[in-house]
């Protein structure tokens, strides 16, 4: 390994082609954190040597500005040919640096000045007959994902490419970038001077940090340890990395790899940032992660996915069929855990997607989900909706009752080691059997007994989640139209409301009962599971504290449209959920303790309904 610092025209001055391999992620930088911050220092440079000119002492003075490092190895150097290496990191910044110098260029053509368009040109392009119309005129070959949009960019005649591709995006902007300095320094009224300065500057006031690895150095252990400029790498990266070396290593068709099974892996929607407990994470870091939890039958801890991952498919990726076998498989799970997102209630899988994972928040039980609806089993579907309906009411009976879910994680272990050795055919069965014998604490399924003896009198409101509370009391809604054959969609974004409200001493104090600690044991009653119930959100805020009779609500005088109406006649004129028609048809007087607690009985009954345990 041998380490200079060189100039553009150190590493582009010859016929010679960078490229960057199958497994390196698609350009990146962004206008905010890199383009910008790069012309600025470029800039800045640029004016200094303008106002060293033309004195050479001075010129020799001026600082040069130094890009970071490159990790470079050597492909192939037949003496008449190009010399070509491969960009094993620091793609991002070779990328831009020669949509830099040829956007420069084309802006210095513009202006006239041959003699420096010809000198940059010569760094962006292999100008032999031979090279022409081929992407070996190129100085620097992306991967496949940008490979068109770059060579649209670098190609003037190009106009056909979208615009909205980064690589598009970074040329425009330094174009203009370029161009508008050209004529607006104040150092200098002549933009050819101007542009001249700046042809010095990146041809050889710029430097990089070129290191060039011998065929005995470690690649992937040298990437793994470099830091790159910019945005920091997924794990998803080093698994990309290391995936295509060992690819390369097989001479399986790693071209194919890249296009058919991880093109995708590089849109934005997988490398999203989004929530998992409280951290932010990219979505394919997370697919990964449940996935080897699922594949190892082992907990994988966040920081560790890339070395699980690189020891679970090392003896799988011994020979080229059974690495391109490997990459399918996971390609096609992968596709299943993006359609988690798209699939609607209706099924088994879209359910518990939607209620487990989403509402309640419990992501550690994505393994099993995977497991079950992976095209790699072949689950029959009795059992996947077996299983996925006896998972869900554990979770929801254990949410509602306050058990702890900590150890959600090692459970979900045990149980796909109990699935590798069932039968496929009663796959499910095994779960809500596995579920059912569950006796500890942290694990046990609570039975419809204890549902009924401990649920009414449970505190909800202010200890679980607004969000969790919703999809539980909007499946008891669902349930309740069942009942009538109604199959009717829920309205959006339902809110949870209090039947007597939180700030009950307001215009519902002359009910309370005149015993000690009455007030006590209605402060505790209007947060349980009987006093809840959905509307939406403007009739939510219209309800607010008010009476629960028209009679109350005139004694009062409350203002506005509905003025002069209770609670019970708002919920009779603006909701149609079932989940309230019986508040407002067996109520027609009085919402009081009592009611409160019978209803907690009768919502119960209806959960262990909708979540029946084994």
């Amino acid at each position: 390994m041998r380490a200079d610092a060189v100039t553009p025209r150190a590493l582009f001055d010859s016929k010679v082609q960078y490229e960057i391999p199958a497994f390196q992620r698609p350009y990146v930088w962004t206008e905010e954190d890199q383009w910008s911050p790069l012309w600025a220092d470029v800039r800045r440079v640029a004016e200094s040597y303008l106002d060293a000119m033309p004195d050479e002492d001075e010129l020799e003075k001026v600082s040069p500005h130094f890009l970071g490092a490159v990790v470079i190895k050597e492909i192939s150097n037949v003496a008449g040919d190009l010399a070509r290496s491969s960009v094993i990191d620091g793609q991002q910044r070779m990328t831009t640096l020669q949509l830099l110098l040829d956007a420069a260029q084309l802006v210095v053509e513009e202006m006239g000045d041959t003699d420096d368009a010809e000198a940059l040109q010569e760094l962006v392009v292999n100008d032999s007959k031979r090279f022409r119309g081929t992407n070996r005129r190129f100085k620097l070959w992306p991967s496949r994902a940008d490979r068109e949009a770059f060579a649209a960019a670098m190609d003037a005649s190009c106009h056909d490419w979208e615009a909205g591709h980064r690589i598009q995006q970074a040329h425009a902007f330094f174009q203009e970038e370029i161009r508008e300095w050209s004529r607006n320094d104040e150092r200098s009224e002549n933009a050819t001077e101007r542009l001249s300065a700046l042809t010095a500057v990146l041809s050889d006031r710029l430097f990089v940090v070129a290191i060039n690895l011998s065929v005995l150095d470690d690649d992937q252990l040298i990437f793994e340890t470099l830091n790159d400029r910019g945005t920091p790498l997924l794990a998803a990266d080093l698994v990309k990395n290391w995936m295509f070396q060992q690819g390369e290593t097989l001479a399986a068709d790693v071209d194919l790899w890249a296009e058919k099974y991880w093109l995708e892996f590089d849109e934005e929607w997988w490398r999203e940032q989004i929530n998992q407990g409280r951290l932010l994470r990219s979505r394919i870091d997370i697919f990964l992660q449940y996935w080897l939890t699922m594949r190892t039958q082992e907990e994988v801890p966040t920081e560790l996915v890339f070395k699980r991952f690189r020891e679970h498919a090392k003896s799988r990726m011994l020979e080229a069929d059974a690495a391109t076998q490997f990459v399918q498989a996971l390609r096609r799970d992968a596709d299943t855990f993006r359609s988690f997102a798209e699939i609607g209630d209706q099924t088994a899988e879209g359910r518990f997607y939607r209620r487990v994972i989403e509402a309640l928040e419990l992501g550690a039980t994505t393994p099993l989900l995977l497991w079950f609806v992976s095209d790699n089993h072949n689950v029959p579907r009795d059992q996947v909706e077996t299983a996925l309906a006896s998972l869900e009411s554990w979770v929801v009976r254990r949410t509602l009752l306050r058990r702890t879910t900590k150890d959600v994680n090692k459970m979900m272990v045990t149980l796909l080691k109990e699935l590798d050795t069932a039968a496929t055919q009663n796959s499910g069965a095994s779960v809500r059997d596995f579920l059912a014998d569950q006796s500890a604490d942290s694990r046990e399924w609570p039975t419809d007994h204890q549902m009924l003896a401990e649920l009414p009198s449970v505190r909800l409101y202010g200890n679980v989640r607004q969000s969790r509370l919703r999809v539980i009391l909007a499946a008891v809604e669902s349930k309740l139209r069942d009942r009538r054959l109604e199959d009717v969609s829920l309205p959006d974004r339902l809110e949870v409301e209090h039947i007597m409200p939180r700030g009950w001493r307001s215009h519902w104090r002359a009910s309370l009962r005149l015993e000690p600690g009455a007030e006590q044991e209605r402060d505790q009653l209007i947060h349980t599971l009987g006093n809840l119930t959905l509307t939406t959100q403007p009739l939510n805020s219209a309800l607010s504290n008010r009476p629960w009779t028209d009679e109350e609500a005139r004694n009062v005088a409350p203002t506005g449209v509905d003025a002069g109406r209770g609670k019970r006649s708002m919920l009779n004129k603006f909701s149609i959920l079932a989940i309230n028609k019986a508040i407002v048809d067996e109520h027609p007087d009085e919402w009081l303790e009592n009611d409160i607690c019978a209803r907690s009985a009768e919502i119960t009954s209806l959960i262990c309904q909708v979540w029946p345990r084994a």
